[in-house]
């Protein structure tokens, strides 16, 4: 699995961790201080010796690219914050299908449902679900019960 931070990043930390094993730095020493495995300062050492500082250089992520950038998901954010009403929904809850819609319309992309909660989890989203209660509830009568009354009915231990 790919360690988190930009390639940039682990290139520095790389780069870093290069400039400590030349201070003298054990690797175990070295690994403890950039926060990663021995094996990865050994790794990087052997890739180092190999191809010099361009073996330590970032290569860019495999996979595809993404259909929204940074700019694009923190306006996506800003939809989201806005509210389902704000787009014409009936109640104040996001799903997945909402979601795909609105970037659909907002965006010109087509995510499928599935991945719309991957990507709201990326942007440090969380599904939730709005608690049911009922219009009539009354808290301070809640509360009161919960006091008073709850005590009272409550089963006692036996001793």
């Amino acid at each position: 699995m790919r360690p988190p931070g930009s390639a940039e990043e682990l290139e520095r930390r790389r780069v870093r961790a290069m400039g400590l094993l030349r201070e003298g730095h054990p690797p175990v020493e070295v690994a403890r201080m950039v926060g990663v495995e021995r094996r990865s300062v050994r790794r990087w050492r052997a890739s180092f010796d190999r191809a010099g500082p361009e073996g330590l250089a970032a290569r860019p992520a495999p996979g595809r690219p993404q259909k929204l950038d940074a700019r694009s998901r923190k306006r996506l954010e800003r939809c989201l914050l806005r509210g389902p009403r704000a787009f014409g929904y009936a109640t104040e809850l996001w799903t997945c299908p909402r979601v795909a819609e609105v970037i659909r319309r907002e965006f010109g992309v087509e995510y499928h449902v599935d991945h719309v909660g991957r990507l709201l989890h990326a942007m440090a989203w969380s599904p939730q679900k709005p608690e049911r209660r009922a219009r009539e509830r009354d808290e301070e009568a809640i509360r009161t019960w919960i006091k008073e009354e709850w005590p009272r009915i409550k089963k006692k231990r036996r001793d």
